[in-house]
């Protein structure tokens, strides 16, 4: 692997990056199994995508946002509001958004931004071939410590207290329904923002993008909390997310630069998502057979 084909492949795994992010606050922080993420990712892709060719690159990013948690509240009231199981709110709105995607890019499945102004082309243009590196660096920078601030407030702790305890928040003076609403709202929100990055750094933006995104999210989460340990609290869980995505892109370009090459693309990441998540459950298995094997010898 050269160095262009690295930095390349950083800068790809920092904007999914985001996507872990989102996966940390639904999956991790509120205990909550959100399959909007397909559907809000492909949203804040055609989002940016159609404000971006109408001449509005920034307010793009602010739409896209706008648009995830949109799709977030959808799911949360869903839950809430109507009584839907967690996974089945997720599909249903997943599912509506199909339809919503399109019609944002006009009836389209895809649209190009190869003669568009873009963040990233003004990125490269001050800074050359590291301007998507830098603007992909300071975004997954800025939402990470973002969300640490935010988890740390009152409101985030009430969030993270729902997760670990919903029944004892219900008892409290802590309304769960809220919490898990405006959790949602910024989980979708964030992976929104990631899709829209995808579309300006790819110059183009396509509906069937968000294929697996949920799968791919939980693996980066998985792979950074294995590197990591799991230490740090909030802080150390964020640059799981981070690190994680990164050395999930590094890994996946790797075999698709071997032998395996790129028609092998998704049997290569079924496998690497497989492994990561597999990973703690194997280890422990592991650790158990060591203590055993030990116990047995002193006996």
């Amino acid at each position: 692997m050269n160095v262009s084909i690295l930095l390349s492949t950083a800068e790809q795994g920092l904007i999914y990056s985001l996507v872990a992010l989102g996966l940390y606050v639904s999956f991790r922080t509120l205990d909550i199994a959100d399959l909007t993420t397909d559907g809000s990712f492909t949203l804040g892709i055609v989002t940016c995508t159609a404000l971006t060719a109408a001449g509005h690159p920034v307010l793009a990013f602010f739409g896209a946002l706008a648009a995830g948690a949109a799709a977030g509240l959808v799911t949360a009231l869903l839950q809430t509001k109507l009584g839907v199981q967690p996974i089945l709110a997720g599909i249903i709105t997943m599912t509506a958004l199909v339809s919503v995607n399109l019609m944002v890019l006009g009836g389209k499945s895809n649209q190009t931004l190869l003669r568009a102004d873009t963040l990233f082309t003004r990125a490269q243009g001050l800074l050359g071939d590291l301007g998507g590196l830098a603007l992909a660096g300071a975004a997954a920078l800025l939402c990470g410590g973002l969300l640490v601030l935010f988890l740390r407030t009152q409101l985030g702790l009430s969030l993270r207290a729902t997760g670990d305890n919903r029944a004892m928040v219900a008892a409290s003076s802590i309304n769960p329904a809220f919490t898990t609403t405006v959790g949602l709202c910024l989980a979708n929100a964030v992976i929104a923002l990631s899709g829209a990055l995808l579309a300006q750094q790819q110059g183009y933006g396509d509906t069937t993008l968000g294929t697996g995104m949920v799968v791919i999210g939980l693996a980066s989460l998985v792979i950074g909390e294995v590197l990591t340990g799991r230490r740090g609290g909030v802080a150390g869980g964020v640059a799981a997310c981070v690190l994680g995505s990164v050395v999930y892109r590094i890994i996946t370009a790797l075999a698709l630069t071997s032998r395996l090459g790129a028609v092998n693309l998704k049997l290569v990441s079924a496998v690497i998502v497989a492994a990561a998540i597999s990973y703690p459950a194997v280890a422990e298995k592991i650790k158990l057979a060591q203590k055993r094997r030990k116990a047995g010898r002193h006996a």
